[in-house]
C-alpha cells in the first residue's frame, strides 16, 4: 500500500511538473508574450476611469450611440446635426461593442484597445516572416512598448486602426511577390481587402500611403514594370474586391445628403454642398492642402513633426543608428523588406511633410520602424549595446528626477481637484497644438495630486536603468519594456486624477441628479463633448455655430439647436428652467448678459460650471 501511494505522489508531482512546463513553453513563444504583453497595455488600460475627455473622445463614442439608438448607419449626427467628416467604420465597430457589452465609456475603447493588440502581434508576425522569430519578436514588442502607440490611443482617433490596416496591406504585398510564397492569389486578395477596409477607416490616405510605398519600392527594385509584378498582385480581381467593400457606403452617404456631385474648390462659410464635396473635395483634398473650411485644426511645426519620433518611438529609438548596420539589398528577403520598410517610412513622413500636421499622423510608418529595430537588435551590434545604455542613462534621469518631485512635494496639500493646480490657458489652439502641451499647465502644486503615479514611474523608470546596465541581451530587453509597461500603468493613474479637468463626467452626473430642464452648452459641442455621452442628452449650443457643425447646420433640415448671447439672454430669463454648462473664463461675459444673480451653481468641477436660472 505505500509503495503504491508513494507511486501515485510520484505520478503526480511529474504531472504537475509536465503541465508546468507547457505552460512554460505556452507563455515563451513570441506570439504569446506580445499579445499578453499588448492586452495588459491596451485592453488593461480600457478600464473606468479615466472617464471620456472633452472633444474628439466623447465624440467617437457619442455618434456611434446616436447610430445605435437612430438606426441610421450611413450618416453620423452630433447633436441632431449631421457629420460628414470621416468614414465609418470606427463608428459601427463602436456600437457593436455597445450591442455586446452595453453602452459604457469602458466599452467604446474596446475596438480601438483589440486593434492596437493586434497591430501589434501582426508587427511580430511580419517580422518573424521577414527576418526570423527573434527579430519579429523584437519588432512586436518595441512596437507595443513605444510612447507613440501608447499616447496617440489614449483617444478614440481611428489611426491605430488605419495602422493596423495600412500594415496588414504591405505584409500581404510583400507575401504576394515572395517567389517562394505557395498561395500568392489569397495574399494578394487580402491585401486588396485590407485596402478597402482602410478606406472605411479614414478615407484615401489608407490607399495612398501603402501604395505609395509599394510603388516607391518596386520602382527602387526595378520591378515596377514587370509583368509578373502585376499578375501576382491581381489588380482586377483585388480591385473588386476593395470596391465591393468601400462602394456601399460611400454611395449611400451620397444619394442621402444630396446635392450628389459638386466638385468645387472653394471652401467657406455658410454653404452647403452635400456628402460628396465635403468629404472628398473639402476634408481630404483642401484639408491637406490647409484650404479646408473650416479650420478646426491646428498643424505641428515640421521640425517638431520629425524630431518628435525619438519620443513616440522612445525608448527603442534609441537603437535606430543601429539600423544603418543593416544591409538593405533586395537580393535577399531579410534585405528586400528592410528596404519596403524604408520606403514605407519614407512615403509617410514625406507626405504629411507637405500637409497640415498632427504628430499622430505619421503612425502608420511605426511599424515599419519597429521592424528595422526589431532587424537590428537582432544583430546584437556595438550600436546596440550602446543604446542600450543610452536608454538606461536616460531611464536613470527620470527616475532621479521622480524621486525630487516627490520629496518636493511631500508636504504639499491637495484640496479639490487637481485643476485648482493647474495653468489656465485661454488659447486652446496655441497651447495644445502639440500632444503634449497640457504638460505647460502643470505646477510643482500639481504634482501633489500625482503622487501615486509619480512613485509607479520612479519604479519602473529604476526597473529600466537597472536592467539596461547591469543586464545584457534579452534581460535588458525584458526591463525596458517591463518599464514601459509599468510606465504606461502610471500614466492611466495620473489620467485618473485629471479626469475632472479633461471631461466632464462630474457635471454630467450632477445635472442628472437635478430636477429636469434643458441644457445649454456654452460654445462648441466639442468643448463639453463628454457631457453629451454620459448625460444622453442634446442641447442648445450658445455660440457653437462653428468648426465641426458649422457645415451640418446649413443642411437642409438641420435642427435649430444653435444660439446667441441674445437668444440666451432671453431663454435664461424666462420662467422655464435651463441649465448651462461653461468654463470658469467665460462667467465675466456670462454675468454681463443675465447678471450674476441669475447664475445658481450648481456644480464646479475641473474649471468648469454647471449653473441653473432657478
Amino acid at each position: 500500500m505505500g509503495s503504491a501511494h508513494a507511486s501515485s505522489l510520484d505520478t503526480e508531482r511529474q504531472d504537475g511538473r509536465s503541465r508546468w512546463r507547457r505552460v512554460r513553453h505556452l507563455f515563451a513563444q513570441p506570439d504569446v508574450l506580445i499579445l499578453l504583453v499588448a492586452s495588459v497595455i491596451f485592453l488593461g488600460c480600457v478600464v473606468s476611469p479615466p472617464a471620456l475627455m472633452d472633444d474628439v473622445d466623447a465624440v467617437q463614442a457619442q455618434i456611434a450611440r446616436t447610430m445605435l439608438n437612430s438606426g441610421d448607419w450611413v450618416t453620423a449626427h452630433l447633436d441632431g446635426v449631421r457629420y460628414l467628416e470621416k468614414p465609418p467604420l470606427k463608428y459601427w465597430a463602436i456600437a457593436l461593442s455597445y450591442c455586446v457589452f452595453g453602452v459604457h465609456d469602458w466599452a467604446s475603447r474596446i475596438p480601438l484597445a483589440l486593434a492596437t493588440v493586434l497591430l501589434s502581434w501582426v508587427t511580430m508576425r511580419f517580422g518573424a516572416w521577414a527576418f526570423g522569430k527573434k527579430a519579429g519578436f523584437y519588432a512586436g514588442l518595441s512596437l507595443a512598448t513605444s510612447i507613440g502607440l501608447f499616447l496617440f490611443t489614449r483617444v478614440l482617433i481611428p489611426d491605430a486602426i488605419l495602422t493596423l490596416a495600412i500594415t496588414l496591406a504591405l505584409w500581404s504585398f510583400a507575401r504576394a511577390l515572395e517567389e517562394s510564397e505557395a498561395r500568392p492569389h489569397v495574399w494578394a486578395l487580402l491585401m486588396w481587402a485590407a485596402l478597402g477596409t482602410g478606406l472605411l477607416i479614414k478615407g484615401l490616405v489608407a490607399v495612398a500611403l501603402p501604395a505609395g510605398a509599394a510603388l516607391v519600392y518596386l520602382w527602387r527594385t526595378r520591378r515596377l514594370f514587370y509583368h509578373k509584378t502585376w499578375t501576382r498582385l491581381r489588380p482586377v480581381a483585388g480591385m473588386a474586391v476593395l470596391i465591393s467593400m468601400a462602394l456601399p457606403w460611400h454611395l449611400l452617404a451620397t444619394l442621402r445628403n444630396p446635392p450628389y456631385f459638386d466638385f468645387t474648390l472653394h471652401s467657406g462659410p455658410s454653404s452647403y454642398h452635400g456628402f460628396f464635396w465635403f468629404y472628398f473635395i473639402n476634408e481630404q483634398l483642401l484639408r491637406y492642402m490647409g484650404l479646408r473650411y473650416p479650420r478646426d485644426y491646428n498643424t505641428v511645426p515640421l521640425v517638431y513633426f520629425w524630431l518628435l519620433h525619438l519620443v513616440w518611438l522612445f525608448p527603442w529609438s534609441v537603437y535606430i543608428p543601429a539600423v544603418s548596420k543593416l544591409s538593405f539589398s533586395p537580393q535577399t528577403r531579410a534585405g528586400s523588406l528592410r528596404l519596403l520598410a524604408l520606403c514605407w517610412i519614407g512615403v509617410v513622413l514625406v507626405f504629411f511633410s507637405f500637409s497640415t500636421t498632427q504628430e499622430y499622423y505619421s503612425m502608420p510608418c511605426y511599424p515599419a520602424v519597429a521592424l528595422l529595430i526589431g532587424s537590428a537588435l537582432d544583430s546584437q551590434s556595438k550600436l546596440v549595446k550602446y543604446g542600450t545604455r543610452v536608454a538606461g542613462a536616460v531611464a536613470a534621469l527620470a527616475c532621479a528626477t521622480v524621486v525630487t518631485i516627490l520629496w518636493m512635494v511631500r508636504n504639499l496639500p491637495a484640496p479639490g481637484d487637481i485643476a485648482v493646480a493647474l495653468n489656465q490657458n485661454p488659447d486652446i489652439y496655441a497651447a495644445y497644438t502639440l500632444s503634449m502641451g497640457h504638460i505647460a499647465d502643470l505646477t510643482l502644486h500639481a504634482f501633489a495630486y500625482l503622487r501615486l503615479p509619480l512613485a509607479v514611474a520612479g519604479v519602473a523608470f529604476f526597473i529600466g536603468a537597472a536592467g539596461a546596465w547591469f543586464f545584457k541581451g534579452n534581460k535588458a530587453m525584458a526591463s525596458l519594456a517591463v518599464m514601459m509597461v509599468l510606465f504606461f500603468h502610471a500614466a492611466r493613474l495620473a489620467l485618473v486624477e485629471f479626469d475632472p479637468y479633461m471631461g466632464s463626467r462630474p457635471l454630467a452626473a450632477a445635472l442628472e441628479r437635478a430636477p429636469k430642464g434643458q441644457l445649454i452648452v456654452d460654445d462648441q459641442y466639442y468643448a463639453f463633448s463628454s457631457i453629451f455621452f454620459y448625460a444622453d442628452r442634446n442641447a442648445l449650443l450658445l455660440n457653437g455655430r462653428v468648426t465641426n457643425l458649422e457645415y451640418g447646420s446649413n443642411a437642409p433640415g438641420a435642427p435649430d439647436v444653435f444660439i446667441n448671447d441674445q437668444d440666451f439672454a432671453r431663454l435664461w430669463l424666462r420662467p422655464d428652467r435651463y441649465y448651462l454648462v461653461a468654463g470658469g473664463m467665460a462667467l465675466p461675459r456670462l454675468e454681463k448678459l443675465v447678471g450674476k444673480p441669475a447664475l445658481h451653481v450648481v456644480l464646479e468641477s475641473g474649471g468648469k460650471y454647471l449653473l441653473t436660472n432657478r
